[in-house]
């Protein structure tokens, strides 16, 4: 049913491969409950382990083994102690709801017997067990792993009641739970196959409530979407202080990876701009944790990928929303004076609100598709500009203001501007609501479904290059694997370390100044050339294959392994931690399976 695996140090100990009472018969316990003693077997991987152990110190104490490898007795009880946990799970409880053997029919297959435990949960909302081909699906297009049931709940209890009914049934079942919000996921990180997924957009909780005291916050419910937030803390001259490019995500969506964007050098990602969460933990606990009440589960949740527990409501950190943004983009040819100047701008608070940037590659009419939304400083000269066959770097700032401060506000830009280094004839500016600013993205989005280009595949790669080694970056990947076109924006930008919290699941760069670059590629269904899904992943590998060669510090954002020995180089450090946090809030890995760090059954050691 499950595969155990002892530390490595065991391995140096005399081990016996085969079960004294044949390789087929598992060991036998004897369990006692208040009123019965139960004949309990363990799995023969848990056998193994066991006699290899019991071997190892009978030949300790006959003098056959000088001494116990150096970390033996540690790792022994850290062992038992997860062991207990998960043995536990096996141990049928007087408590315990869960169906009894007696009452499954005799043709009923593994899939079969988990519906049957799931009908036996009582709920406020409802779960379907049938056409649920949505949860299969996310942005990215690629995976497709259906769910036997989806949960649509109505109530926290919805949540902690399934996840805890999973985790009374131990490893006697196979479900796993997998959190989905608005299904913005690239590589089916949301999906649960043959397991539960729990709609979080189904899960509004109660309504949004906004504090505007002298620390404003608002407490909304994880399922809501950014861009409704957005809405409601405008009513009352606030807003949220980061964000990501994209509003259409749930809270929870976001605070379960970083959450960033152009403001993330002022305010760092969304992820340290929250005072409370509450949470259900792979146990079924509902938790209300922050920096001062549980936090380590506060810290292992935010960017913890949903491996500890599920976010549920969040309390997230305002300030005074400005009504207008004065947006501008300047393009560069020279990469080291593009990186100089947004490094520069970061560097203070009150210089600019938002800085972001891309490179553009082989953009023919670059200047001419910009009219649309913005206005030339100088239109004849712009006019003239050619950027065909050529790499330019955009950047793109913005300056909050409010109608009464724009004499002063065009004076403080135009200050700014006369320190940076771009093409003079590129400047482009406009005036817009700080809403129309914030949500923008979406624009593009009802211009790519009117053209049905958005439910396409998405191969995106998200990337966090250490300051250090971005122009090595930038030469090989922009001069020699990007050289010809993009298939998408390619986003670059620097933020400040010292504005993300350390104690965070998140892992970045150690370097105080590092650099988000993502290649935002859409591939072209039946496409066979450039722009087909194969030759987009060819190069997002050679991206990476460089990376994982020549720059060490890199990280990947919104990242995806295919194994476990891979995690743990990105956790680095962090990997014990987020062994230690698993063992505790999801010993039986139940959550995120999507992830693919942990698999229910495989027991993690520390």
């Amino acid at each position: 049913m499950c595969l155990t695996i002892p530390p490595k140090n065991f391995f140096k100990f005399p081990f016996i491969p085969l079960n004294p009472l044949g390789s087929s018969t598992p060991l036998l316990l004897l369990c006692f409950t208040k009123n019965k003693t139960v004949k309990h077997s363990l799995p023969l991987s848990h056998t193994l382990f066991f006699l290899s152990l019991s071997f190892s110190l009978k030949a300790y104490s006959q003098g056959k083994m000088e001494s116990l490898p150096s970390g033996f007795i540690k790792q022994t009880i850290i062992f038992l102690k997860l062991y207990i946990i998960l043995y536990i799970s096996y141990i049928p409880d007087s408590t315990n709801r869960l169906f009894a053997a007696s009452t499954i029919p005799p043709h009923f297959g593994s899939s079969d017997i988990s519906t049957y435990a799931l009908q036996t949960l009582e709920l406020d909302g409802h779960l379907s067990f049938d056409n649920n081909h949505q949860a299969a699906t996310d942005f990215g297009n690629r995976y497709h792993s259906l769910p036997l049931a989806v949960l649509h709940p109505k109530s926290v209890a919805d949540i902690s009641s399934m996840i805890n009914h999973i985790f009374r049934m131990g490893y006697a079942s196979d479900l796993t739970v997998a959190a989905r919000g608005h299904g913005h996921s690239i590589q089916g990180q949301a999906q649960a196959y043959n397991g539960v997924v729990i709609s979080m957009e189904s899960f509004k909780g109660t309504e949004m409530k906004i504090n505007a005291g002298e620390l404003p916050y608002v407490d909304v419910s994880a399922g809501e979407l950014w861009i409704n937030i957005l809405h409601e803390t405008l009513k009352q001259g606030l807003a949220p202080k980061s964000w990501t490019d994209y509003l259409h995500l749930t809270v929870g969506g976001t605070l379960s990876n970083a959450g960033i964007s152009g403001q993330a050098f002022r305010h760092g990602p969304q992820i340290s701009n929250v005072y409370q969460l509450e949470v259900v933990t792979g146990k079924g606990e509902v938790v209300v944790c922050s920096e001062n009440q549980n936090a380590d589960l506060f810290h292992a949740v935010l960017g913890g990928l949903g491996q500890f527990g599920i976010i549920t409501r969040a309390r997230i950190s305002l300030e005074k929303a400005p009504k207008m943004v004065k947006w501008m983009r300047v393009l560069y040819s020279d990469f080291s004076k593009f990186t100089r100047d947004q490094e520069y701008l970061i560097s203070s608070n009150d210089r600019f609100d938002y800085i972001e940037g891309f490179v553009l590659i082989n953009r023919t009419g670059l200047l001419n598709n910009w009219r649309s939304s913005f206005n030339p400083k100088e239109p004849l000269q712009a006019s003239k500009f050619n950027s065909d066959g050529k790499i330019f770097f955009c950047l793109e700032i913005a300056k909050y203001f409010n109608p009464d401060e724009i004499d002063f506000m065009n004076k403080k830009v135009e200050s700014l501007m006369s320190e940076l280094s771009y093409i003079p004839s590129t400047l482009f500016t406009s005036e817009v609501t700080y809403l129309d600013f914030l949500d923008r993205v979406h624009v593009s989005e009802n211009k790519l479904r009117a053209k049905g280009l958005w439910e396409i595949p998405h191969p995106w790669l998200n990337l966090l290059i250490p300051k250090s080694q971005i122009h090595d970056f930038a030469q090989e990947v922009f001069g020699n694997i990007l050289k010809d076109t993009s298939n998408g924006p390619i986003i670059i930008y620097p933020v400040n370390k010292s504005k993300w919290n350390n104690r965070t699941s998140l892992v970045t760069p150690d370097e105080d100044i590092f650099y988000l670059v993502a290649f935002l590629s859409s591939a072209v269904p039946s496409s066979v050339g450039t722009d087909c899904l194969e030759h987009i992943l060819e190069q997002n590998q050679r991206i990476l294959d460089y990376c994982i060669e020549f720059l060490p510090g890199f990280k990947q954002y919104l990242p995806h392994y295919s194994n476990q020995e891979e995690w743990r180089s990105h956790f680095g450090p962090k990997w014990q931690t987020i062994l230690q946090r698993k063992s505790i809030y999801d010993p039986l890995a139940i959550l995120a399976p999507g992830q693919r760090i942990f698999q229910k059954g495989v027991i993690p050691f520390l």
